[in-house]
């Protein structure tokens, strides 16, 4: 009889596939409100903060698990937010180590990420943590200064925040405002 743990292993795998160096395919998130901030959410039951993101599944589009994932994580669908862009190439972190599942020590490294930024157009009333099914990944959310998550989400993840933000505040700022936030992401 197959160990569970082994068949999590395999369902994980080939629904969310790492690619041959380890690194998890999967679609980060930025929601930005008509102020200019960012959408920050913490982690269920954690004192980690972060952007919505997860993994795409096997068939699945950039754009589709991007939609996927808004909803299950923040409750808003395509009619609440309109794409501004994304991040023309993958970014990769690493996660470190000891919080790798034992299971997955030989395979996984960390995620490979394409970043969307998306603005909210429909109204706040619309974010719901709690999906379909009724779980939750966050339980809590604020909004946020656009510079600010690259310097408070966890260690492992700064760089591809900060490379995120950056690719992505032309979409935010005007030319002239640019270079004052390309200065705050780099410190």
């Amino acid at each position: 009889m197959k160990d569970l743990r082994e068949d999590y292993f395999f369902k994980f795998y080939n629904v969310y596939m790492f690619n041959q160096n380890g690194y998890r395919r999967s679609i980060g998130i930025i929601i930005l409100n008509a102020k200019r901030n960012v959408f920050w959410a913490k982690r269920i039951n954690e004192h980690a903060w972060q952007f919505p993101q997860g993994g795409i599944k096997k068939g699945e589009t950039l754009e589709k698990a991007m939609f996927r994932e808004l909803k299950e994580e923040t409750g808003l669908d395509s009619s609440h937010v309109k794409v501004l862009g994304r991040t023309r190439k993958w970014l990769y972190y690493d996660v470190p180590t000891k919080l790798v599942k034992r299971e997955w020590k030989n395979n996984y490294k960390g995620q490979k990420q394409i970043w969307f930024l998306l603005k909210l157009i429909g109204e706040e009333k619309n974010i719901n943590l709690i999906n379909k099914t009724g779980k939750s990944e966050f339980d809590d959310w604020v909004w946020q200064d656009f510079i600010l998550p690259a310097k408070k989400v966890v260690d492992f993840k700064k760089n591809v925040y900060r490379k995120a933000l950056l690719e992505l505040a032309p979409y935010v700022f005007s030319k002239e405002e640019l270079e004052s936030v390309k200065v705050k992401l780099s410190l």
